[in-house]
């Protein structure tokens, strides 16, 4: 089966595929590739008459003919009447102003025409987000908020800091587990670090711990999981820091429910002063369920077009989801890399301002290779330091969070 079919597949009972392109020889190209039940319109009337003749629709693709300023104008209207509808864009060349103008639009993703695999893959992101708004409740057409609010009476206990990106090879999993370390504090703090990439998780690499037990020995219980059940799960570190791990087995991802995912955080959450998560790069129901418990969203990027482009699109999708935007810090990994975009580049991308750089340098990648965290062997590195300045400022010496409100599939509180 093809990636195409995959995403096609899973796009099933959602609602067809629209696209709209005037190139007949390119829509016939795009047709071939999202596949089949995918429908084809050629003028901008034709868009709109199908758009609003069935509200079964989650995804519309704008071809790479299509006018920037119609692009524009009919992801705003979508945005406002649509929101579980999602625009891709695709676009012959890639341009940081019409990136940022089509995105602060209400556009989901601007793509390459001629990268067929990043094509798919933001037309299956797209998918995912809209399947999950077309799913919230709401109230006099407005979605009912599920997280990112304190619930009134709940307990306080340990903050959850999800780290996340939407896009692979940013330096997410360096930045969780250093982090993790700082906040520790050699046993000041106790800090629970939970690998939820859980079909390519590599915290246990990273640490060099025995993958002897992990999240997977939690599914014949997941339904009854306790305090001692989790505690069976964790794997010390240092002082202060224990590891849930990921599964060794990819295939176990998909056993791993969405209502063990909340128990297991916050069960985390009532022995540990810090939960900190690495995640998949996906919005996947595992990683909502995450997401729907954190208290604290860090969001890495790097300098380069695509990974802004995709913090800018995730932080949209925060927004549709109702997450809070004071809780949210986007992180600029390798910040000082020479790759021809300034600053006024970056923040014109992603539209808000950068919490946090972090340096580049070759020590990141020795360091992982060697298995040991730069904040354990080069405390006085300048990644180290900056994610220890990250650390300080963000959590330790910040007025402590809410308990975030749990998510529409969670059991409920404790």
């Amino acid at each position: 089966m093809t990636l195409s079919s995959n995403i096609m597949d899973s796009a099933k009972g959602t609602g067809m595929t629209i696209l709209y392109e005037q190139w007949q020889q390119q829509a016939q190209t795009l047709v071939a590739l999202l596949g089949e039940d995918t429908t084809t319109v050629s003028t901008a009337d034709e868009l709109v008459e199908l758009v609003n003749a069935d509200r079964g629709e989650l995804l519309v693709v704008l071809g790479p003919s299509t006018p920037l300023a119609e692009a524009v104008g009919f992801a705003q209207q979508c945005r406002v009447r649509r929101p579980e509808l999602g625009v891709v864009l695709l676009r012959q060349f890639l341009d940081v102003n019409v990136m940022a103008e089509a995105l602060r639009a209400g556009v989901r993703e601007v793509v390459d025409s001629n990268d067929q695999a990043a094509i798919l893959a933001s037309c299956a992101r797209s998918l995912d987000v809209s399947r999950q708004l077309a799913s919230k409740p709401r109230i006099n057409g407005q979605p009912v908020p599920t997280s990112g609010a304190p619930a009134p009476g709940e307990p306080i206990g340990g903050q959850v800091i999800t780290v996340f990106s939407a896009k692979g090879g940013v330096g997410k999993t360096t930045v969780a587990l250093n982090l993790a370390v700082a906040l520790a504090d050699s046993g000041q703090k106790k800090v629970c670090l939970m690998d939820l990439n859980l079909a390519f998780g590599d915290i246990a690499i990273l640490t060099q711990l025995p993958p002897e037990k992990t999240i997977a020995d939690a599914i014949p219980v997941a339904d009854r999981i306790d305090e001692i059940g989790f505690r069976t799960l964790l794997t010390p570190y240092r002082t202060g820091l224990d590891v849930m791990l990921a599964p060794v087995q990819p295939a176990l991802a998909e056993e791993i429910g969405r209502p063990l995912i909340s128990d297991l955080i916050q069960l985390a959450r009532d022995s540990f002063d810090y939960v900190v998560i690495d995640t998949a790069s996906g919005f996947t129901e595992q990683m909502l369920a995450a997401l729907d418990a954190t208290h604290h969203y860090l969001l890495i990027t790097t300098p380069e077009i695509p990974a802004l482009k995709n913090t800018r699109v995730t932080l949209d999708m925060f927004d549709l989801l109702d997450y809070r935007r004071e809780a949210r810090t986007v992180v600029l990994n390798r910040a000082d890399s020479k790759v021809g975009l300034s600053h006024s580049d970056i923040e014109k991308v992603v539209r808000v301002p950068i919490g946090a750089h972090i340096p580049s340098s070759r020590d990141v990648p020795l360091s992982a290779n060697a298995g040991v965290p730069l904040c354990v062997s080069h405390t006085s590195h300048p990644v180290s330091l900056a994610i220890r300045e990250l650390a300080t400022k963000r959590f330790i010496n910040a007025t402590a969070a809410p308990k975030p409100r749990r998510g529409l599939f969670s059991k409920g509180t404790r």
